[in-house]
């Protein structure tokens, strides 16, 4: 939800701004811009749109000052502009901000009192307006930044540059992710890891009511009454290349690619094929209360979402705990019943997903225990729940979600393990054999793979519907929701996902010849069941999609297409499935000609409510 990246040094100071703002332009992309000083004042430069539109207005520019700020924007308040565009500035002060100021209008009423007259539609301007304010009534730079910063309400996170003073700026976060990166005779400010990656690897992760002043040589932080603060740094053991595309035509098509390897790294230690011992990173340290867990709450948002609901699958059948699966952005408004008898798993690939971290604090302020299922190192889920699982996915740059999805499922099982091994619901046998199965996955993940081309020539026939409809059952009713997520998301096309045995109470009536059917169909349970359905489906002169079972020779016999995923345990077949739906939406998205990496409207963190 909006990149910021700042910089002092001796470096070119555009130069690090622009690449450090392509790196995060998966967080926003409806406009960009940057402040820099040169010849003493600062410059700013903004674009509506795409980052390159901001790169060629800039490329015969040359700025002299070791000093710039920049933002890659996601529109929350004010449509998508030049002039609401980062960073604003006003008398000197220009600031780039991600978040939301709550009390903004409060706040534009006052200044508008005193004089001040505003350029912009958003709830950020305040910010400059408020600083230049204080500034101007003789405080320092830094006094001006504490005061105004006392007068909001809401999340933010900021960096800041006053023309008077071009020898450091100041960077703040509230309930917004904001790193710190220290190099030598330089420093950096962004929103994100990989967009500093690069130049350091020693970060400082500030918290929430964190100000710092950074110059070249040094960086102070104090808290928001003024008293200092000391952060430790962490080495960042990302490489930079993993970042890139590496030969692929969209980072979305490499991710999915990467899922095998993503799954191997979320297994990497955790296991034990001996000894059939499951180890989760400190999470053993908690075993004394989570005895008398009496309920699990999944939450998380969008994708996340129906990972969680796939996880409420596993841990009830493996640990025998009631689950419940709730949206975060649903989740505290219900006053939901929690207490110290609760676990709430949250799940989250960036950890700093607002709803979720609202819902992480309402469970712990009702006692409950809260578990963080994240991909990102040092987020803020990570660091205030009481236990983290990380991922291990590396960095997924596409905004639909693929490689995170599936290594969220692996971790949720791994946690399922665990819990029925502690609680003695797991017999060492099945045990043994479910530990077998995980990691036999990877290799089976790869041979799913296979089906891409297969896949790009489905998509070559269906690409021109403009709806579709996703059915599964039992554990994999997920992966349609997600399916048919995925395909909204990137190809902008019309889809619903639903449990089979909902179709005849109401989405049968959709079905025709225009209306193709997706449906995930492996052997086992529930399979009979949703033959029945493709059978019904058949009747209306639907068209037929199945994900099916390699060796399953009747359902080709009734389906216009089919693609066969290898057998699994019927507990994992959801990781195998959702795969050639994520490259069904991939290719039908490239054939439609869409943005796949970054679709419009939406934005890879959700940083705000």
């Amino acid at each position: 939800m909006c990149g910021i990246v700042g910089y002092i040094g001796k470096r070119n100071t555009c130069s690090v701004l622009l690449e450090g703002l392509k790196r995060l332009e998966y967080r926003g992309y409806d406009s960009a811009g940057v402040a820099i000083f040169h010849e003493g004042k600062i410059v700013v430069r903004r674009c509506q749109g795409k980052l390159c539109n901001l790169e060629n207005s800039l490329c015969n520019t040359t700025f002299d000052g070791g000093v710039g700020i920049g933002h890659t924007r996601w529109a929350t308040h004010g449509r998508p502009s030049e002039e609401n565009a980062h960073p604003h500035f006003y008398q000197g002060v220009a600031v780039v901000h991600n978040g939301i100021i709550e009390n903004y209008l409060e706040l534009k009423k006052m200044l508008r009192g005193e004089g001040h007259e505003f350029q912009s539609e958003t709830d950020s301007e305040v910010l400059s307006h408020l600083f230049a304010r204080f500034f101007a009534q003789g405080c320092s730079f830094e006094e001006s930044v504490h005061k105004g910063l006392a007068l909001v309400r809401g999340s933010y996170a900021i960096a800041v540059m006053n023309e008077d003073d071009p020898s450091q700026f100041i960077a703040a976060r509230n309930e917004s992710p904001l790193v710190l990166g220290l190099g030598d005779g330089e420093n950096f400010i962004a929103s994100d890891v990989p967009a500093i990656l690069p130049y350091t690897r020693k970060m400082i992760f500030l918290e929430d009511g964190d100000i710092a002043v950074v110059n070249n040589c040094a960086v102070e932080i104090t808290a928001l009454s003024g008293e200092a603060v000391q952060r430790a740094h962490r080495v960042i053991t990302w490489d930079p290349i993993m970042a890139e595309k590496g030969g692929y035509k969209h980072f979305m098509q490499k991710e999915i690619f990467e899922q095998p390897r993503a799954i191997i790294d979320t297994l990497r230690g955790r296991i034990s094929e001996d000894t059939c011992d499951i180890y989760l990173n400190g999470f053993e340290a908690h075993a004394a209360a989570l005895k008398n867990i009496e309920r699990i709450y999944c939450v998380a948002c969008g994708t996340s979402y129906y990972a969680g609901l796939v996880g409420k699958f596993m841990l009830e059948e493996i640990s025998r705990i009631p689950v419940e699966v709730d949206l975060g952005s649903e989740f505290r408004y219900r006053d939901p019943l929690v207490d110290e008898r609760s676990l709430i798993i949250l799940i989250s690939q960036s950890g700093e997903t607002a709803d979720t971290l609202a819902a992480m604090r309402e469970g712990k302020g009702k006692g409950a225990k809260t578990l963080a299922i994240c991909n990102a190192v040092e987020s803020s889920l990570a660091r205030d729940s009481d236990s983290v699982l990380y991922t291990h996915a590396g960095p997924e740059i596409g905004v639909a979600s693929t490689k995170a999805f599936t290594s969220q499922v692996t971790a949720l099982f791994l946690v399922a393990l665990f819990l029925g091994k502690m609680r003695g619901t797991l017999p060492d046998e099945r045990a043994c054999q479910l530990i077998q199965d995980l990691v036999r996955l990877p290799r089976l993940m790869e041979k799913v793979l296979t089906l891409d081309s297969e896949i790009e020539k489905i998509a070559q026939v269906y690409a021109d519907a403009h709806n579709f409809l996703y059915l599964g059952r039992g554990i994999n009713y997920p992966i349609a929701l997600e399916g048919a997520l995925k395909l909204k998301e990137i190809s902008y096309i019309h889809a619903e996902g639903y449990p089979a045995g909902e179709m005849k109470h109401g989405p049968i009536a959709l079905i025709d010849e225009e209306m193709p059917v997706v449906v995930v169909a492996p052997k086992g349970a529930t399979y009979e069941k949703i033959m029945s359905n493709i059978e019904e489906v058949k009747a209306r002169q639907g068209r037929t999609i199945a994900l099916a079972t390699e060796g399953d020779a009747e359902i080709g016999k009734k389906v216009n297409h089919s693609l066969f995923v290898p057998e699994t345990n019927p507990l994992l077949t959801p990781i195998l499935m959702v795969s050639p739906l994520q490259l069904f939406a991939y290719h039908v998205a490239v054939i439609k000609g869409t943005d796949v990496d970054q679709p419009r409207n939406l934005a890879k963190s959700v940083t705000v409510e």
